[in-house]
C-alpha cells in the first residue's frame, strides 16, 4: 500500500462515479472515499441520478468530463454491458455490468458483485457455501450478478424464482448447467422444499412489497441473504427470523467487498474491508439502501 501511494501524483485527482436511480442516499462515495484515504490515492467519487432513458447521455457526459471509472445500479446493469466495447469473463458470464473503466476505445465492464458476495458471507460472515441446497428470488441483474459466483464457490442445486417466468427461464438458460440450475414461478414455491441458502436479489420490497413465502422454505440449517440492506432489507430478513433462519444476512458486506474488487480494477491496489464495513454498520439506523 505505502508503496503504491509513493509513486501516485496527489495533484491528479481522478474521477469516478455511481450511476443509478434512485442514487441520492447510496453509500458508494463514502466508501470509496474511505478507500483513498487508507491507500493514499486522490480521487473523486460522485452519485449521478439518471432515469433509464438518461442513461446513455450521462454517461457520455461523465466520460466527456474526465471520468475514467464508474459503478452501476438499478436499474442499469443490463444496459451497462450492452454499451461496453469490452467485458469480463464474470461480466459476460452475468449478462450485467456493476463497474465500468474507460479505455482508449471505450468502455470496459466488470460485474464485482458476485466475487463481493461469496466474500463477504465466506470471509466476514464464515458460511461454507459448499452443496447448499439454493434458491435464488430474483432473475434481474442484481440475481445474474450473483448466480455465476455462487456456482462457482460450489453450492449444489439452483433453483431460480421470478414474476415473470420468462426471465427466470432465460437466467437458467445462460447459465448452462440444465442438471443443476432449476427455473420455478411464485406459484411453485409451496411445493419445491427446504433450502441451505436463500438470496433474496429481487428489487420488489422497493415499490410493492415481499412476495408471500411460506416458512418452509427455511430450516435450522438456512442461511437467508438479502442483496439489499437498510430499511428495503428488513421485511425479508424479518420473514427469515420468523422462519426459523440461522443465519440472517443484509447486503451491506456486499456492497463493501464488491466496492473494494472495483477499486481494485481502477487503481490495482486492494483496500482494506473491515473498518470501513464496521464503520458504516455502526450507522446502520440511518441506512436506505441504493446500490
Amino acid at each position: 500500500m505505502s508503496n503504491f501511494a509513493a509513486v501516485a501524483n496527489p495533484a491528479v485527482v481522478k474521477r469516478f462515479a455511481v450511476i443509478g436511480h434512485p442514487v441520492a442516499h447510496s453509500l458508494s462515495p463514502r466508501i470509496h472515499a474511505a478507500f483513498g484515504k487508507q491507500t493514499g490515492i486522490a480521487l473523486q467519487y460522485t452519485a449521478i441520478d439518471a432515469e433509464p432513458a438518461q442513461f446513455d447521455a450521462r454517461l457520455a457526459e461523465f466520460a466527456a468530463e474526465g471520468g475514467i471509472g464508474a459503478n452501476v445500479t438499478l436499474p442499469h446493469k443490463a444496459r451497462a454491458a450492452a454499451l461496453c466495447t469490452v467485458l469480463t469473463e464474470r461480466a459476460r458470464r452475468a449478462g450485467a455490468v456493476n463497474t465500468l473503466i474507460r479505455t482508449a476505445t471505450g468502455w470496459e465492464g466488470d460485474n464485482t458483485d458476485g466475487v463481493g458476495l461469496v466474500r463477504d458471507l465466506t470471509e466476514r460472515h464464515g458460511l461454507d457455501l459448499r452443496e447448499r441446497r439454493t434458491l435464488l428470488l430474483g432473475a434481474g441483474g442484481a440475481a445474474r450478478g450473483v448466480a455465476p459466483a455462487l456456482l462457482d464457490a460450489g453450492i449444489g442445486d439452483l433453483f431460480i424464482i421470478n414474476r415473470t417466468p420468462e426471465r427466470a427461464d432465460a437466467l437458467a438458460d445462460s447459465l448452462g448447467q440444465p442438471g443443476r440450475i432449476h427455473p420455478r414461478y411464485f406459484s411453485d414455491v409451496s411445493s419445491i422444499g427446504t433450502f441451505d441458502l436463500i438470496v433474496n436479489a429481487t428489487s420488489a420490497t422497493r415499490v410493492a412489497g415481499l412476495p408471500q413465502l411460506p416458512v418452509a422454505l427455511a430450516g435450522p440449517r438456512t442461511a437467508a441473504v438479502d442483496l439489499s440492506y437498510g430499511e428495503v432489507a428488513i421485511p425479508f430478513l424479518a420473514w427469515a427470523r420468523a422462519a426459523g433462519a440461522h443465519d440472517c444476512v443484509d447486503g451491506l458486506g456486499m456492497l463493501v467487498e464488491q466496492a473494494a474488487e472495483s477499486f481494485l480494477s481502477w487503481h490495482h491496489v486492494r483496500p482494506e474491508t473491515d473498518g470501513v464495513y464496521a464503520e458504516i454498520r455502526a450507522h446502520n439506523d440511518a441506512l436506505v439502501t441504493a446500490d
